[in-house]
């Protein structure tokens, strides 16, 4: 099996630049991690480093100069010896990996040093993957490959034994939340996206997304609409969200839920710093005298059991529903 690392990005980098620095730079890596944790931009920090032509020092870590003519090549996506595979449709198939093999096979009589970077790998068809498989068993001079996925057990176990794995675990919420809103994004936003996504990348993405917002302001109302009017929940629920395309976000609208639920839970322990609804305190405050805390936790767990029920492909509207009259009879 392949040695697995679990760092954070910023030191898996600087690893994987010290391994270069010295030529231990191993012929391929598995890059795994949730959504947003760093991984195709440290595959991206090594490319460049790997073709730059005015390296740092490695006491001074090795890094791309990020000027020079590669690495502009790197950055602009038109780098030779530099090949990325995102999955074609829902798949990763057998005719790219054939493509890759084929141009590698073109560029060999060079003592060029090339990368390739497969993309969400674990949607390799079992063909790609077998194919794949010889690749890196046999991989040629100076080729190295950076396999990335969101989920490394749904990787065959062969490929697996054959790369170094390096996890990227999530980036703490608080850090992220702090860079968010140094850049100009509100507390409204920044404190619950750094809470749903797993990184820096995927939190901002949200945040800057308009139907986050959107999500955000209705699951506050049907939270005061669930409290003082069920059935009037019922209805918001069905005109602005299971008529238009915020269904889809239904995931994050539950658990936009609990983070509210949470903050009621804060409230009431009077610790009022980084709610994720700050905005909101004056109600937050009303909801937490109305209610003792065991009762907000089972609306947590009333959230847990709704998220449960959505993986288990119950019917979206029926989950909604279920959790509103929940939440108005806890």
């Amino acid at each position: 099996m392949g040695i697995t690392t679990s760092i954070k990005r910023e030191h898996a980098e600087a690893l994987l630049l010290r391994s270069l620095a010295e030529g231990k730079l191993s012929h391929a890596y598995l890059f795994s991690g949730p959504k947003g944790s760093g991984k195709l931009q440290t595959a991206m920090a090594l490319a460049q480093a790997l073709f730059c032509t005015n390296r740092t020092s490695p006491v001074d870590g090795g890094r791309a100069c990020g000027q020079c003519v590669e690495c502009r090549k790197v950055l602009n996506g038109n780098h030779p010896d530099l090949i990325r595979i995102a999955p074609d449709g829902a798949s990763v198939k057998i005719d790219q990996i054939r493509q890759l093999q084929r141009s590698f096979a073109y560029l060999a009589e060079d003592d060029r040093p090339r990368m390739y970077i497969i993309e969400e790998a674990e949607k390799m068809t079992i063909q790609a993957a077998n194919s794949l498989l010889k690749f890196l068993e046999e991989p040629g001079e100076r080729i190295t490959a950076v396999l990335i996925t969101d989920n490394a057990n749904a990787l065959l176990p062969t490929i697996a034994s054959r790369v170094q794995r390096i996890a990227f675990p999530p980036s703490p919420p608080a850090s992220i939340a702090s860079q968010l809103i140094a850049e100009g994004i509100p507390d409204t936003l920044a404190n619950p996206a750094s809470q749903l996504a797993a990184g820096l990348e995927a939190a901002r993405e949200y945040a800057q997304s308009e139907w986050f917002a959107e999500c955000r302001n209705i699951v506050i109302q049907l939270a005061k609409e669930s409290l003082s009017s069920p059935a009037k929940s019922l209805l918001t629920a069905q005109q602005k969200i299971f008529k238009n395309s915020l269904s889809e976000h239904m995931e994050i609208i539950l658990q936009l839920f609990g983070l509210l639920f949470k903050d009621i839970i804060h409230v009431q322990a009077r610790l009022t710093t980084a709610l994720n609804y700050p905005d909101q305190i004056g109600w937050l405050k009303q909801a937490a005298l109305k209610r003792d805390a065991g009762c907000w936790v089972r609306a947590l767990e009333f959230v847990i059991e709704a998220r449960k029920q959505l993986r288990a492909h119950v019917n979206p509207q029926l989950v909604l529903e279920r959790l509103l009259v929940a939440v108005q009879e806890v």
